[in-house]
């Protein structure tokens, strides 16, 4: 019998991270309150030595109005979360997302309207700041429901025994009696997991969700993401497989609600990125930097897209989704 998965997810959270990490945390955390804890993720987590690196972290937070001195930033970020800040502390530069605890639990969980925040935080991550133990409870549940929404929506699209009878074509499948948007799945019993093989179900997870944002990384990032500590995604594949709950969610079903957040994913990063503008300085120098160092392509920015970087950075994208810059 595998840990439970929040016991697992509370000690990944709990792993130590080098010193100035910590301290940027606070430094962050220290500019809102009512900040419940910091987050830091992503591929700085393996690094040892950022020089030359921008460091990400998520900003957890009880109260968007509180958490802002200016009210259009609370609005901005409760009608599209998050938003996202630069900052450098100690020669170090990171950019942060801000994120009520309530928009966090349910972006990680199967009612989320895109896969932004649950295929982060099914990843590694660590709570590197926090405000109290309540505070950390919180944060745990809710990256607890982030590897268990990525199973439920990539299981149904793994291939299918012969006879299996979860196959069913678009004719044949019953009209669904729940929107496809909540699904939870008995793992324990689908005939379509090997026993011993949940790494097959995180890279198809993965690459659902990389195909479902506009995205720098190489094609083969998805894959490299498991196999960068296949051990950890064994250890909680396992334990996810280990929850049960009612079959709800078809392959057709998972199919549409794939298409959706999709075009959803599509439509909030050019959203996003608009907003970001008014709250990122430097933004759309940042975008270049990020997709040049994930794709190996060069991104250069010209002066009047620094001027307008709304109207800049979306004549910018046809340009890098032409070029397979983006995806």
């Amino acid at each position: 019998m595998p840990p439970p998965l929040r016991d697992l997810v509370a000690a990944e959270l709990a792993e130590p991270v080098p010193t100035p990490v910590t301290a940027m945390a606070a430094a962050i955390a220290a500019r809102h309150p009512t900040a419940l804890g910091v987050l830091f993720y992503g591929s700085c987590l393996r690094e040892r030595s950022f020089d030359g690196l921008m460091l990400d972290f998520y900003l957890i937070v009880e109260s968007y109005d509180q958490a802002f001195d200016r009210r259009w930033l609370a609005t901005a970020n409760r009608l599209l979360p998050p938003n996202v800040f630069p900052f450098e502390h100690d020669g170090l530069v990171a950019k942060y997302a801000v994120l009520s605890a309530d928009d966090f639990a349910r972006l990680n969980g199967p009612e989320a309207e895109t896969v932004s925040v649950w295929a982060r935080f099914a990843q590694p991550s660590r709570l590197v700041w926090q405000a109290d133990a309540d505070a950390a409870r919180r944060i745990v549940d809710a990256v607890s429901l982030a590897a268990p929404t990525l199973f439920a929506l990539a299981l149904p699209m793994l291939p299918s025994p012969p006879n299996d009878p979860l196959v069913l074509s678009e004719v044949e499948a019953p009209a669904p009696t729940a929107p496809a948007r909540s699904p939870s799945f008995d793992f324990a019993q689908d005939e379509r997991i090997e026993e011993g093989d949940p790494l097959t179900i995180w890279r198809e997870g993965f690459r659902l969700t990389y195909g479902a944002e506009l995205r720098a990384e190489r094609a083969n990032r998805p894959g490299s993401v498991v196999d960068a500590d296949p051990a950890r995604y064994e250890t909680f594949g396992r334990a996810v497989l280990a929850i049960t709950g009612p079959s709800q969610l078809t392959p057709a079903a998972a199919a549409r609600r794939w298409a959706t957040l999709r075009r959803n994913g599509k439509w909030l990063t050019l959203a996003r990125l608009a907003k970001a503008s008014a709250t990122y300085a430097g933004g759309i120098d940042y975008l270049a930097w990020k997709i040049s160092r994930h794709s190996g392509q060069k991104v250069e920015i010209k002066p009047w897209q620094r001027r307008w970087p709304i109207a800049g950075a979306l004549t910018l994208l046809p340009r890098l989704i032409a070029s397979g810059a983006i995806r």
